[in-house]
């Protein structure tokens, strides 16, 4: 009995990581706002890791780079996937501030919140305009406001929108003039995407600097198994050689960590 209860609440834990992960990936997809379902996608990515497995063998490549090919072509839908989220991402951001100030003139001419987030909606392009109606829809169908905010910092997990759910939340508690508090909210965000530009401007060489390091290394193998494919097969053949592509990219991916840390400076 000590046994079967013991398997029951590993199986418990278990299906409790599976669902924790499936709405991870659920998360994923509204957050990038896909427009295909998780099934449809996870076939794409199957189908792009046979495509690229069959292209190389038609292309006469060796046996071992079939693996990794596979796993290049099949991880490129998740890569749009991300992209696409932090495409709709920063495009959140560059728009928060104008419709923060859109909800700051509705409060000023005697609108509700919920008035001024319905301003933003009609006024504003996608993506903000989609979440900000998320709530107001949220709110019309009886959920508390608070709580319609504190999803949509769920679903985009921005730090200048935790400002603003932050600040409607403590001045639904204890009052105040939430206008003046989006105003410098806003202005805060313009300033800071100006410092921002200037990082980006002082980083770009460093970021081109990584970009070529990385690709370099890949490029010369390709160019010298085109020329003599024979010395390159040594790398798989023999047992040194397959050790130093281990040590080759792990020594890669932790250049790349390193450059990203270098470049990436938070504002």
């Amino acid at each position: 009995m000590a046994k079967l209860s013991r398997l029951g609440a590993c199986g418990q834990i278990a299906a409790g990581r599976v669902a924790s992960r499936m709405g991870n990936i659920r998360n994923l997809f509204i957050q990038a706002d896909s427009p295909i379902s998780v099934n449809t996608f996870f076939g794409i990515s199957a189908g792009c890791a046979l495509f690229g497995v069959a292209g190389a063998i038609v292309a006469r490549s060796p046996a071992p780079l079939y693996p990794p090919v596979a796993i290049v072509f099949g991880a490129l839908p998740f890569v749009w996937l991300l992209w696409r989220r932090k495409s709709r991402f920063k495009k959140f951001a560059k728009q928060l501030p104008d419709a923060l100030e859109l909800v700051g003139r509705a409060l000023r001419s005697g609108h509700s919140l919920a008035s001024g987030l319905h301003v933003v909606v009609q006024e504003m392009p996608v993506p903000i305009a989609t979440e900000f109606g998320n709530v107001y829809e949220s709110q019309n169908l009886g959920i508390p406001i608070d709580q319609a905010l504190r999803d949509m910092l769920k679903r985009m997990p921005n730090l200048d929108l935790k400002f603003f759910v932050t600040s409607v939340v403590i001045q639904r508690q204890t009052g105040g003039d939430l206008a003046e508090i989006l105003d410098k909210i806003s202005h805060i965000i313009r300033e800071r995407f100006k410092i921002l530009g200037q990082v980006q401007a002082l980083t770009g060489e460093g970021r081109i600097s990584g970009i070529v390091l990385m690709a370099l290394p890949i490029a010369l193998f390709f160019v010298v198994y085109h020329l003599n494919p024979d010395y390159i097969m040594l790398l798989f053949t023999d047992p040194l050689g397959r050790k130093m592509i281990a040590v080759a990219t792990v020594l890669q991916v932790l250049g790349a960590i390193c450059i990203k840390k270098i470049v990436n400076i938070k504002v």
